[in-house]
């Protein structure tokens, strides 16, 4: 389904009993984040949270609306993630079918989805619209823009879907950096140097370009989520964004930069960026749960702040897991698998640990057809896209459950020789990861956790795992309730 705006969004929240009002005055400066984090550590992740007052500020702030598999998956307007693991499994399937009249019947229906979902491009005013800030009314300091932790450099805007246009051949990008308030009119853009965002910047300062930039917050859910999914190149955000709601997004222009943005946005912060001119950004606490390093970033010039009257300003906060970002980060996981099998149809299953970070460990079961088989998936993963972060992958057999971690604790313990078994490589890491021996680029390593072959130098009996007979099984079943226990 898809949602009208975010205010539709938390309206269905609260119907769900899924969203709490806070009608007293918290201050954005660090209370409201020792509030959510302290929900977002409660089991089940807590309710979402509407600030009413947030210290003072007339606009309400909205947090920990994804911090759930059943928020997130509202957000994505189905009752799982895995109901889109399975409609793109079923869109993908490879199968031709026979005779013209099974090609319409099965096929047909499949096109008919993805020709619904391209974006809508409408003239006129947007409801993101119904408020337009120029010149000397342009001020970042109306909204409860969070000082999220103790040593951050300053306020931060931590929801942003952040629009920029390739300067080459105009495709569009939407990616979520944080972005850091200097004043009411400059902020910094935190686009690290593996986003495509920073490619636009890379590709602007060849060609001594200023970028138009359209920071959007709010929208249908729908829209943020595919701000961080980690899309194949070429791939339109705002197009998956309506393969998810199944409704196009309607866009329309920005008021003073060449960007079409969200119809439905709550608030949209336009401007430009000069890619030479550069100022210090950060500290800032990290979903590492560390804070990352002040570093010389862009800086964005407001040239506009458009809202709706009665905005919600939609925000989260990051740190030391779980917190909220962790069910976006396992939305991706789920709903990417079967384009990930497209590559590496031996994967059965994946977990991303919420506690790994995202990309510092990757726990994959395949089903082994030769030696060497677990490196090979190594090797693959390490070559695509964001996986390429990945600090850590450890490789197990199909029959193990990567969901459980008690489970991948005791097979890796067991099946492992470290020095046969491993497997280290250098290459590109995550721009936030402090403990490699240089910004964005350190080691990564692998454990093949499957049963060995002989082939792969194992020429021993492998055991067989203990396990009751079923027939003990069944009897002990019948006898159960008699015993007392």
């Amino acid at each position: 389904m898809a949602y009208r705006d975010f205010q539709d969004f938390l309206q269905r929240l609260e119907a769900e009993g899924e969203l709490k009002r806070i009608s007293v005055p918290v201050d954005p400066y660090l209370e409201i984040t020792e509030v959510a984090d302290r929900v977002m550590k409660m089991p089940g992740g807590g309710p979402a949270l509407l600030f009413e007052n947030p210290g003072g500020k007339q606009i309400p702030l909205a947090i920990n609306v994804f911090g759930s598999r059943k928020r997130m998956s509202m957000a994505l307007g189905v009752q799982d993630l895995e109901e889109i693991a399975c409609e793109i499994e079923d869109l993908l399937k490879p199968e031709v079918p026979r005779g013209i009249w099974n090609a319409a019947r099965e096929l047909l229906p499949k096109l008919a989805v993805l020709t619904k979902v391209p974006p809508r491009y409408e003239k006129g005013e947007g409801r993101c619209q119904e408020v337009v800030l120029t010149g000397d009314d342009v001020d970042l300091d109306r909204f409860p823009i969070l000082h999220c932790w103790p040593q951050d450099g300053g306020r931060y805007i931590t929801l942003p879907l952040v629009f920029t246009h390739d300067p080459n051949n105009g495709k569009r990008n939407v990616g979520m950096y944080r972005v850091q308030v200097f004043d009411k009119r400059t902020t910094a853009m935190h686009w690290q140097m593996h986003k495509v965002g920073a490619e636009h910047a890379r590709l602007s300062a060849e060609q001594r370009k200023k970028i138009d930039v359209a920071i959007v917050l709010g929208g249908d859910p729908a829209l943020t989520y595919a701000a961080t999914a980690p899309l194949p190149p070429g791939i339109d955000e705002m197009l998956f964004a309506g393969f998810l709601r199944k409704k196009p997004v309607r866009l329309v222009r920005a008021r003073t930069v060449d960007v079409d943005v969200p119809e439905d946005a709550e608030i949209v912060i336009e401007g430009q960026i000069d890619p030479l001119e550069l100022r210090m950004e950060g500290p800032f606490g990290d979903h590492t749960g560390y804070y990352s390093l002040a570093d010389m970033y862009p800086v964005l010039h407001v040239t506009a702040i458009t809202h709706r009257r009665n905005p919600v300003y939609p925000a989260t906060i990051v740190g030391r897991p779980p917190m909220e970002d962790g069910w976006l980060g396992k939305a991706t996981e789920r709903i990417f698998l079967p384009l990930l099998r497209l590559t590496l149809p031996e994967i059965v299953d994946m977990n991303l640990p919420v506690e790994g970070i995202f990309h510092n460990i990757a726990l994959v079961s395949i089903r082994k057809r030769y030696p060497g088989h677990a490196f090979k998936v190594m090797h693959a993963l390490w070559g695509l896209g964001q996986a390429m972060f990945t600090k850590m992958i450890f490789v197990f057999d199909h029959d193990v459950n990567v969901q459980d971690i008690k489970e991948c604790l005791w097979r890796l313990g067991n099946n492992i020789d470290p020095e046969r078994d491993m497997c280290l490589v250098r290459g590109p890491i995550d721009v936030l990861d402090h403990a490699s021996r240089a910004v964005g680029f350190g080691s990564k390593i692998g454990f093949d956790c499957t049963r060995k072959l002989p082939a792969e130098g194992f020429h021993r009996e492998w055991p067989d795992v203990i396990e009751m007979t079923p027939e003990i099984k069944r009897r002990v079943d019948a006898l159960w309730n008699q015993l007392g226990l």
